[in-house]
């Protein structure tokens, strides 16, 4: 496995989430992300019962492949980066487990911290993101 800092990583991982321009922002998940890596998010408690009220067991929202991924990173660009205001950073204290990254991140606006949560970023063999299993809150 390719030896990566977890705090650096971290800070990439952030960044692509404030990118405004979508060519430089294509380019980092390309550079972050595998190929056929998945992101899954831990949904809003609203989204999950509502999920469960239509008999869903399986809860997790899922983006998979660089297409889909850049689709969500621009939504949430575009819903809390343009549209809000918002500005997102990583938490100190990034830390690696063999090949598994867990970082912490914040939403910030106007300089007051308004949610953030953690991410376990699994990594592929050549050090890029196969699986990120996201938990905001």
């Amino acid at each position: 496995m390719i030896d990566i800092d977890p705090q650096e990583l971290a800070e990439r991982y952030i960044a692509q989430w404030t990118e405004p321009d979508p060519a430089k922002r294509r380019d980092a998940i390309e550079r972050l992300w595998a190929d056929d890596a998945a992101h899954v998010l831990h949904p809003p408690v609203e989204i999950r019962q509502a999920a469960d009220r239509l008999g869903f067991a399986d809860q997790a929202l899922r983006a998979e492949g660089h297409d889909a991924i850049e689709r969500r990173v621009a939504r949430s660009y575009d819903d809390f980066v343009a549209g809000q205001g918002f500005t997102f950073r990583a938490r100190g204290g990034a830390v690696r487990l063999d090949g598994v990254v867990r970082i912490g991140w914040e939403a910030v606006l106007g300089g007051e911290v308004h949610g953030g949560g953690e991410d376990l970023l699994v990594l592929a063999a050549d050090g890029r993101i196969q699986t990120d299993y996201m938990f905001p809150g």
